[in-house]
């Protein structure tokens, strides 16, 4: 390279990294600092003398009954609400790419969520699922006896029925937009091949949508871990046993002001969902390899 060009790109370069230099002082302060300071927290004894004792609270927290409640609580609802958001979301992609009538009333329908505040949806929630609610007079009608849902052993399923309703929606959407991106000229040639549609799903709809496929699985195994919230507002904070989240142990321990516990579980926490997230990375770059080339 002559030493002309060599200043030109030394100079381009240097202008990179000066547009770059907001964005990346801003990700150090306000995700890595804080990151390294969350993992400073979980090795040393308090916050006041700062003894450094390594893992030893990381075993504390796994032997922490609570904790032990909260991850098996989470783990229980994410391995079903996941698969579930997933694939009702991609079940009315595929509806409504079937050009079936009412179209936008129907998607509109499952959009609405997204425009309504957390709390005003809690709030029908417990309209529907009281002790003196509308599902419990509906159930009365047929001789079944009412029970507190929040308060019993279906509380999840309160919560699984909100988490489906707020993230169906924004799911279907995303597979919508996939599934318009495939090359119609494919799906053209599979017909003139006799293939049916679930031959065309399996075989080239599904290779052409893995990156999507990835990309909702994620986004819903994280929102199934963000489902605090709405336990919050429905149960407060330590809500009947089944509804105890990992979150929830998060804000009681936080209140507790217990950062050796809390950095250690957020740690803990981080580790789970990476492992899981490379997983599903892995498994889809094996699926979708043959599409990408």
């Amino acid at each position: 390279m002559k030493p002309k060009n060599k200043q030109i790109h030394k100079k381009k370069s240097l202008t990179g990294w000066l547009f770059l230099s907001p964005s990346l002082a801003g990700v150090g302060l306000f995700f890595i600092v804080p990151f390294l300071v969350v993992i400073y927290y979980a090795m040393v004894d308090n916050p006041v003398q700062h003894n450094f004792v390594w893992f030893k609270n990381f075993a504390s927290v796994l032997k922490n009954t609570a904790f032990q409640d909260a991850a098996r609580n989470t783990a229980a609802f994410s391995v079903v609400a996941v698969p579930l958001a997933v694939l009702l979301a991609l079940g009315l992609a595929l509806l409504l790419e079937a050009k079936i009538p009412f179209r936008s009333h129907f998607r509109t329908f499952f959009l609405s969520p997204m425009m309504v505040p957390t709390a005003s949806i809690v709030l029908i929630w417990q309209v529907l699922f009281h002790q003196n609610g509308v599902i419990n007079q509906f159930t009365e009608a047929f001789g079944v006896q009412a029970i507190d849902w929040l308060k019993s052993d279906y509380n999840q399923l309160v919560i699984l029925t909100l988490f489906l309703w707020k993230n169906l929606g924004y799911n279907m959407i995303l597979f919508m937009a996939a599934l318009g991106n495939i090359p119609k000229e494919l799906i053209e040639v599979s017909m003139l091949d006799g293939a049916g549609s679930w031959r065309q799903f399996w075989r080239i709809k599904l290779h052409y949508i893995s990156p999507a496929l990835l990309f909702v699985t994620i986004l819903s195994l994280i929102n199934s871990f963000k489902v605090f919230r709405e336990a919050y507002l429905l149960a407060g904070d330590y809500p009947y046993e089944s509804l105890y989240m990992l979150q929830n142990f998060m804000n009681n321990t936080f209140r507790s002001l217990d950062y050796q516990k809390l950095s250690s579980a957020a740690i803990l926490m981080s580790i789970v969902m990476v492992v899981i997230i490379g997983a599903l990375f892995i498994a889809e770059n094996r699926f979708g390899k043959d599409v990408e080339e």
